[in-house]
């Protein structure tokens, strides 16, 4: 999939989406990459549904691609967003300075827990495959939680004892939990017939 292409249609308009783009840059030509990805970010931010973006920067000198992540509130707003002037711009500076034209995928929901850096597959590992590995991170996180607070918690009102769990549940998932689950769980998940490294 090129960075031009659109969200496919399956997708619900209304939630969230997370765009993951691979660039391999032309050796020496990184600093120039950086600048302009800045710039990129910079105009994006001004687009209306822009949630942010991260850059993961090559993980060894011997691998030249860099990976960028952004989130936009619905599918209008990204079509918007990939639709302008602005990105056009300096989209075509950008892919002058790549070895190959960039790779792009956009995926919602779980399945951005599960990606690998530096192997990022196309394809996402099957729904039920991440419905367990999920459930495996959660089920403990959550016993561990009320293990520890539970009797703080019974004193909490219904409604701010639950928020305060989940908050808690979904950070340790997002930030602590899911990235070494999937590395855990790779060799299952991501099976080396269904990879692509880029």
């Amino acid at each position: 999939m090129t960075d031009n292409q659109s969200p496919t249609s399956e997708q619900n308009s209304m939630e969230p989406l997370t765009v993951v783009v691979s660039r391999r840059v032309k050796k020496g030509n990184q600093e120039a990459f950086e600048a302009l990805s800045s710039k990129m970010t910079e105009r994006a931010s001004r687009f209306p549904g822009y949630l942010g973006t991260a850059m993961f920067r090559p993980a060894s000198p011997d691998d030249p691609e860099y990976r960028i992540v952004f989130k936009f509130r619905d599918r209008e707003s990204l079509a918007a967003w990939e639709a302008s002037e602005e990105r056009a711009e300096l989209l075509e500076q950008i892919e002058s300075l790549l070895v190959q034209p960039s790779e792009r995928e956009v995926t919602s929901g779980i399945v951005t827990w599960f990606t690998l850096p530096g192997q990022n597959p196309v394809k996402p590992p099957p729904k039920w495959k991440m419905t367990i590995v999920s459930w495996l991170a959660l089920y403990p996180s959550v016993t561990l939680v009320f293990v520890l607070f539970g009797d703080l918690l019974a004193q909490v009102p219904l409604l701010l004892r639950t928020m305060l769990v989940t908050i808690v549940v979904m950070l340790l998932m997002s930030y602590v939990l899911m990235p070494r689950m999937t590395r855990w769980f790779a060799f299952w998940l991501f099976p080396l017939k269904d990879r692509k490294y880029r």
